[in-house]
């Protein structure tokens, strides 16, 4: 498959599988989710091999550099090869304590809700 110099950014993130749909990635663009060299960029931006997407979808924020422009959608694995993930590792999540009883206990004794409570408050 022959490689196209530039296109259109919504069309890109859709071909490359970055957002489900192409509405999808236009609807982004247009929320100001999306940018192209750390511009925000429209739908229509042109995007081109060794421009920095930045772009949030699903509440994720990617960032890809455009190895290969596509003229149309392909499957995932040739899709993976059109651009370089550079997106940073998430932090590792912090566990939150919860205070669990067993299922079919009843209602908490005064003692244990007492204890709920000092657990909820922090001991305060």
């Amino acid at each position: 498959m022959v490689g196209v110099e530039s296109s259109r950014l919504d069309r890109w993130l859709w071909a490359v599988r970055l957002t489900k749909t192409r509405p999808d990635a236009a609807t982004a663009c247009r929320a100001g989710h999306v940018r192209v060299n750390d511009r925000p960029a429209k739908p229509a931006t042109p995007v081109s091999p060794g421009d920095e997407v930045r772009a949030r979808v699903n509440d994720v924020t990617r960032v890809v550099e455009v190895v290969r422009v596509l003229p149309r959608r392909v499957g995932a694995a040739d899709a993976a090869t059109c651009y370089i993930d550079r997106t940073p590792a998430p932090p590792p999540e912090m566990a939150i304590p919860v205070a669990r009883r067993d299922r079919g206990a009843g209602r908490p004794t005064k003692r244990e809700r007492r204890v709920l409570d000092e657990f909820r408050t922090g001991g305060l």
